[in-house]
């Protein structure tokens, strides 16, 4: 097959005029063109006017190698490449069961990878089964009744189940392993455009059913999950001065023997990273992000971003926007996980301690957009010595998310602010046009009550800036909910080009957790990477 990228086109194109493109592109005939599919559809809103989509399409044509041999010259047209994924290794017996601790999408795809090479892997998750976890998370957001172990970031699937679903990153992935996973999304249940547009979602109402089908495909395959099994501690021996994994203990006090165990914690199993502290695994600070949601009416981003004629366009759907803007105080202040048409959703999973996050259905039907403006932060923000604590990045969060917690009135009510009364720095007593989405409920008041001065003076600045690139961006009535602490891990888990931990054999840290990932996609890409990594690994030790 051939691969034609940058094929523009109108955004209302008539439907023979992909076709027509890809003959004049190739200068063929209509009849040397046996079929094409589209790879990838995007679009350009910079001129709103004259919105265009921009196509990559993989063709089938007469006489393929002539139709090469004219055009290598353009470097649009070459051949299709083979983005099947294939295994680099299957288990050749009397290997221990590698573990996998945690199934978001890292452990999710950590675990698919080592069953479908013949491992039988064992997956430890410590909250529910994705229905039971949706009940529970959804009587909190009814109800303000928090299970500390069954909520929007413990449970099956992860902290991405209740988030818009987003399926893009920005990571480097030559070998096409992203592919691999919008694959195996689609024969889970996702719509086949996944595929193709430059920006997939699926939404948490489909994620809870394409998680159950992956979970029943692992284990046909022979690997075996367990809920409510809480990892709190891990089985170490020394061999030649150094520390070997051999296994972990559970909540339960049982104990599970094994020489690999995939750490994919995910950034909220604050206990278990102080666990493995303690252990004496290698961990460092990271920077992270915090800040706030802010919510405006859908139709106001719509227009700005793709003009009144275009906004509500069914191939556009609903518009998205990324901001970003260098503050007068050294500060980097960005968007972060834009939800169109979503709801703010309450992402907490500790007691006294409130945090937010943004969520989407497939639909994006909901009445507001949603984004987190969030602020860096380093190692040097931390409190303490944070050289040496590699866990005061977690210290940090969750003093701000007691702040918001109090902020809100200490009944899981989250704290807001309207812009107007942010840019005057005054406190909000009452809202505005905007109704806030995020439940049970919330508490005007003033943000600066919950997060760092540096952090509101930036944020300040910025919206003004973001104001001048979106009109009614930083309209008065437009809301912001506190806080947005978990933008990312505070802590990264060191390890080696093989992926295991610097200073414990056998002890693999992956995903986001780890500090190696942000978001589904990437996430899933380096479960599958770290489970091809245990997988040689355990062969090579049974070679030897």
């Amino acid at each position: 097959m051939l691969r034609i990228q940058e094929i523009k086109l109108p955004l209302d194109h008539a439907e023979p005029a992909l076709r027509e493109a890809i003959l004049k592109r190739l200068s063929i005939s209509d009849q040397a063109l046996t079929a094409f599919t589209i790879f990838k559809r995007a679009y350009d809103a910079r001129k709103r006017s004259a919105i265009q989509l921009i196509y990559i399409v993989d063709c089938e044509v007469k006489d393929e190698a002539a139709v090469l041999k004219r055009l290598a010259k353009d470097p649009h047209v070459v051949p299709t490449p083979d983005l099947a994924y294939t295994p680099p290794t299957r288990a050749t017996g009397g290997q221990m069961r590698p573990v996998v601790v945690g199934m978001g999408p890292c452990g999710l795809f950590a675990g698919l990878i080592l069953a479908e090479m013949g491992f039988n892997p064992i997956i430890l998750e410590r909250g529910k089964i994705v229905r039971e976890r949706t009940v529970d998370t959804f009587r909190f957001w009814r109800k303000a009744e928090l299970n500390s172990e069954s909520n929007a970031q413990f449970g099956e699937g992860g902290a991405g189940t209740f988030s818009d679903g987003k399926l893009y990153s920005q990571v480097r992935d030559p070998r096409h392993l992203g592919r691999k996973v919008l694959t195996e999304f689609v024969e889970a249940g996702a719509p086949e455009e996944i595929l193709f547009v430059s920006k997939p979602h699926i939404g948490t109402f489909r994620l809870v059913s394409m998680i159950e089908h992956m979970r029943a495909k692992i284990e046909t395959l022979g690997g075996e999950i367990r809920f409510q099994q809480h990892v709190t501690d891990i089985l170490l021996h020394e061999h030649r001065g150094e520390k070997h994994i051999a296994g972990v203990v559970l909540a339960t006090g049982g104990t599970i023997e094994t020489d690999r165990v995939v750490m994919a914690l995910g950034h909220s199993a604050r206990d278990t990273v102080t666990m493995l502290h303690q252990r004496g695994v290698f961990l460092e600070p990271k920077p992270f992000s915090i800040g706030v949601r802010i919510e405006h009416p859908q139709s106001i981003i719509d227009c700005a971003r793709f003009g009144e004629k275009n906004a509500g366009h069914p191939i556009l759907g609903a518009a998205d926007y990324k901001l970003a803007h260098h503050a007068s105080n050294g500060r980097s202040v960005y968007s972060f996980c834009m939800c169109p048409g979503g709801t703010v959703v309450a992402a907490a999973s500790e007691q006294g301690r409130l945090v937010t996050n943004g969520m989407s259905q497939y639909s994006r039907k909901e009445r507001n957009a949603n984004a987190g403006i969030v602020v860096g932060v380093t190692p040097e923000d931390f409190p303490g010595d944070s050289a040496n604590d590699p866990l005061a990045g977690m210290a940090f969060q969750q003093h701000w998310e007691e702040k918001a917690f109090v902020a809100g009135g200490s009944n899981w009510s989250a704290p807001v602010q309207l812009v107007g009364d942010f840019l005057k720095d005054q406190p909000c007593t009452k809202l505005g046009a905007v109704t806030p989405s995020y439940k049970p409920g919330v508490t005007p008041t003033d943000l600066k009550l919950c997060l760092p001065e540096y952090v509101t003076t930036a944020m300040r600045e910025a919206l003004q800036t973001f104001g001048r690139q979106i009109q009614g961006f930083s309209m008065d009535d437009a809301v912001m909910t506190g806080v947005e602490t978990r933008t990312s891990s505070p802590t990264r888990m060191t390890r080696g080009d093989d992926f295991q931990s610097l200073n414990v054999k056998g002890l693999y840290p992956a995903g986001e957790g780890a500090g190696y990932a942000g978001g589904i996609l990437s996430a899933a890409i380096d479960g599958i990477k770290v489970a091809e990594a245990v997988a040689l690994a355990c062969v090579a030790r049974a070679a030897a």
